[in-house]
């Protein structure tokens, strides 16, 4: 797991909450297209502000633990600040699994569909953690 998040530090921005929880935030939308299709394991929760350009986001356990509402709000926090509504006051970020999400055929980087998302409303913000 350590090797493989090492690998995504290449393609991603990456927020620790505490030892449980991992926050993986693209940087680019070929960086989103590897982190939502090809990194994303089928139980990570996957986020990404509604309606506007931004991060593919994956909150991911680095234990078999199921995320709180704490933690589904820090991941969408973060969706909402690498988002072109980063100045916005309260923001709607989609989350779903990542087995929800797929690419359609012939959709350029960083164009996904989603099944099955909830709505999360929160304020623009990066995790107060040490990386």
């Amino acid at each position: 797991m350590i090797a493989e998040l090492e690998t995504l530090k290449k393609n991603a921005h990456l927020y620790f909450l505490g030892e449980d929880f991992v926050i993986i935030a693209g940087k680019t939308s070929r960086d989103n297209d590897f982190i939502s299709l090809r990194a994303a394991a089928q139980n990570d929760y996957w986020f990404h502000v509604h309606g506007v350009p931004g991060s593919h986001v994956l909150l991911r356990s680095l234990g078999n633990l199921e995320a709180g509402r704490r933690e589904l709000e820090a991941a969408a926090a973060v969706a909402a600040y690498y988002s072109k509504a980063r100045n916005a006051g309260i923001v709607p970020v989609s989350c779903t699994l990542a087995r929800n999400v797929s690419k359609p055929s012939g959709a350029k980087s960083g164009t996904v569909m989603i099944k099955k998302e909830q709505t999360i409303k929160v304020r623009p913000a990066l995790p107060e953690v040490d990386n």
